[in-house]
């Protein structure tokens, strides 16, 4: 019997998918609370107000996104070297707990920009180094033929942990008018920056059940000499002319998905500021959306999953993909109100209608690509590959915003509307979905690991 047969012949360990999924739960405090909604916005309106909170927010994100492109991969191997992915996994989310709560000490003033976006920017860094840790850990909870769902239902509660997460604060910290939760005023802002301790002691609740579960990790049996930082990089180096030379499906699904998972990015980053310019959303209607948007994304996560496990997470992604790219299409065509056989739908009502769509096939690509990453990792060596597939991210991540920028400017200097100028968001996501979509082609399902050559 194949060793991959024999695994999947063993009952998964239920309580520890459990705890792992837990984990992505109380992490959503990060995307979903600190960078999107609640306290970046703040960061950006109230302590840099007039365009300069948001400036320095982008380049301290863009300073973080390099280091994470640079150090990623040799993070992820000096971690599985050492065999110590879950002491990394531990230390790295108490980091991030910490930073989160630190927020709570930028006050609404202009002295405190520069701490406030340092805070973010750090915390976006750890949790990227965390978050490598954790995917790796996929390879120790998992079999090959299991691993699909299992990435499902843990992206599909990071999607659900944001909504109540972003629910407790929004209606008990942020909206309406004061007292808001506890008691609070809102002087000096003082509800918005307790969302940051809210948010540090959520992320922390979930975190602990895995953090304090003894298991073993497969780096643990292999543990390796130390090398120095140099070694490191040689190593690397080694290891991705390895992939050109030996084991070009996984080089070419590292670039693919680096193109495909920007647009992906690109549908949440920009959905909201096309349903308020195009569409007609108020801002409280986009919030509802955002919250009926993960929704969706969580259900069609884990659903995809299933479907990953029967079919390969080639076709998940193909078809999720190819959807999305026919959603966008569609969308582009309803910004002004049509009859459709003798029904008339309006811009919103075509937003509600195809832009849940859209959330729908993007949680599945985005848990399909994990687990893709996870049967292809060796199981002693998987924080590397993902350090890997972090950095072929960061890498790309300025695809669909050039695009659409370009796009952007061309249509402002024809004269075009602004609103007819800001769809060009929408050509600049199909059109990388459809790169994406063109190298993904060329991949075909993992059928063994990778060959991560060092020497």
């Amino acid at each position: 019997m194949s060793t991959i047969s024999a695994q999947s012949a063993q009952a998964l360990d239920k309580a520890l998918i459990a705890k792992w999924s837990l984990w992505s739960w109380g992490n959503a405090t990060v995307s979903a609370l600190m960078v999107t909604f609640v306290f970046g916005t703040y960061i950006a309106d109230a302590v840099g107000p007039g365009g300069q909170g948001a400036q320095y927010l982008t380049t301290a994100n863009l300073v973080a996104g390099v280091i994470i492109a640079l150090t990623a991969p040799v993070i992820g191997q000096r971690a599985d070297k050492a065999g110590r992915r879950r002491l990394w996994l531990t230390i790295n989310t108490l980091l991030v707990v910490l930073l989160c709560a630190a927020c709570f000490f930028v006050k609404p003033e202009q002295s405190y920009l520069l701490l406030g976006v340092s805070l973010m920017a750090a915390m976006t860094l750890f949790d990227e180094f965390a978050n490598l840790n954790y995917n790796a850990m996929i390879t120790d909870i998992s079999d090959h033929n299991r691993m699909g769902r299992v990435s499902g239902i843990g992206w599909g509660a990071g999607y659900l942990g944001g909504i109540v997460i972003l629910a407790i604060a929004y209606f008990g910290l942020v909206a309406g008018e004061p007292p808001f939760l506890f008691g609070l005023s809102d002087d000096e802002a003082i509800n918005i920056r307790v969302v940051a301790l809210v948010g540090a002691a959520w992320f922390l609740l979930w975190a602990l059940p895995l953090l304090f579960t003894r298991m073993k990790t497969a780096d643990q049996f292999t543990a390796d000499e130390r090398v120095s930082v140099l070694e490191s990089y040689r190593r690397l180096i080694r290891v991705v002319v390895g992939l050109w030379k030996d084991d070009r499906n996984t080089f070419w699904f590292l670039v693919a998905s680096a193109v495909y998972r920007d647009g992906l990015s690109a549908v949440f980053t920009y959905g909201a500021i096309l349903g308020v310019t195009i569409y007609g959303f108020t801002a409280g209607d986009i919030l509802l959306f955002g919250i009926a948007g993960n929704v969706v994304a969580a259900l069609g996560a884990i659903a995809g999953g299933f479907f990953d496990d029967r079919f390969g997470p080639r076709r998940v992604i193909i078809t999720c993909v190819s959807a999305l790219m026919a959603l966008g299409a569609i969308m582009y065509f309803f910004d002004v109100e049509r009859e459709i056989l003798g029904v008339t739908i309006t811009p919103t009502g075509a937003f509600w209608v195809f832009g849940l769509s859209l959330c729908l096939f993007v949680g599945p690509a985005q848990a399909a690509s994990r687990a893709f990453v996870g049967r292809l990792a060796p199981p002693e060596r998987a924080a590397e590959l993902f350090g890997l597939y972090a950095t072929a991210g960061r890498s790309v991540g300025f695809l669909t915003s050039g695009i659409s920028a370009v796009l952007l400017t061309v249509a402002l200097g024809a004269d075009a509307q602004v609103e007819d100028a800001e769809k060009a968001l929408i050509i600049g996501i199909v059109v990388v979905l459809a790169v994406g979509l063109a190298l993904i082609l060329k991949v075909h399902n993992p059928t063994s690991t990778a060959k991560m050559r060092e020497h």
